[in-house]
């Protein structure tokens, strides 16, 4: 089971991303707004204001998707879903996605029970 972290710069994409995880079986993720540390740094800390360059790659509003995955096909075809709906994300200011593995989950799916531990 894996822990599925994607921050995504182009909002508009969110609704093409879901929809393909849909058309995967992927059912559960959770979407949160966020904002990179640029665009605090230099419209809330003036100080920094110097690194404007910086926030010129970097969007207003992202989005940061997290879905916990059992299958590990599933978490490499929600890679590609997401890289086929933003393009390649070793552009600069284009988001980035990871994984990380999770030990022990409640609540995740009907499924694994009440609890899981792997």
């Amino acid at each position: 089971m894996q822990l599925l972290v994607a921050v995504i710069n182009q909002p508009e994409a969110l609704d093409d991303i879901l929809s393909g995880f849909l058309e995967l079986g992927i059912t559960g993720a959770t979407i949160i707004n966020s904002e990179g540390m640029a665009r605090v740094l230099t419209h809330d800390i003036p100080l920094f204001a110097g690194i404007q360059m910086l926030i010129s790659r970097s969007r207003a509003q992202n989005y940061t998707i997290f879905s916990v995955i059992d299958e590990p096909e599933k978490v490499d075809a929600a890679f590609a879903v997401i890289e086929d709906v933003c393009g390649s994300l070793d552009e600069p200011g284009t988001g980035i996605m990871f994984t990380i593995p999770v030990t022990r989950a409640v609540g995740v799916a009907p499924e694994l029970g009440e609890e899981s531990e792997l």
